[in-house]
C-alpha cells in the first residue's frame, strides 16, 4: 500500500463509526493517482463535514501534501452511498395510479 493510500485509510477510519466499511481503491494513470473512497452511509457527514469543509479544507490538502512528498499527484473521489430516496421501491406509473 502506498503511503498516501495508508494515510487516507488511517485518517478516515479514525473519523467514522463504521471503519470496516471504508473501502479505498487506487487507480494510476498519466495524470497521477486517483483514490476512490466509499464509506458507510451514516458516516458521510463525518467525512464531508459541514458544507464539505472537512474534505475540502483538511483531508484533500493533507492528502495532496503526502502525495507530493512521494512524487505523486493524488486526487480523491468520494462515492455517494445509495440511501434514502434512491433505495425506495421502484414502481411503474400504473402501480402508483392503482394504489391511489
Amino acid at each position: 500500500m502506498e503511503p498516501y493510500h495508508a494515510f487516507l485509510d488511517t485518517i478516515v477510519k479514525a473519523l467514522v463509526d463504521h471503519p470496516d466499511d471504508v473501502v479505498i481503491t487506487e487507480t494510476k494513470d498519466n495524470f497521477g493517482v486517483l483514490l476512490t473512497m466509499t464509506v458507510h452511509a451514516d458516516d458521510m457527514g463525518k467525512v464531508l463535514g459541514r458544507k464539505g469543509k472537512m474534505v475540502t479544507e483538511a483531508i484533500r490538502p493533507l492528502l495532496t501534501a503526502v502525495g507530493y512528498r512521494h512524487n505523486a499527484k493524488v486526487s480523491l473521489k468520494i462515492n455517494e452511498p445509495l440511501v434514502g430516496k434512491r433505495e425506495q421501491e421502484v414502481r411503474s406509473v400504473d402501480e402508483v395510479l392503482d394504489s391511489m
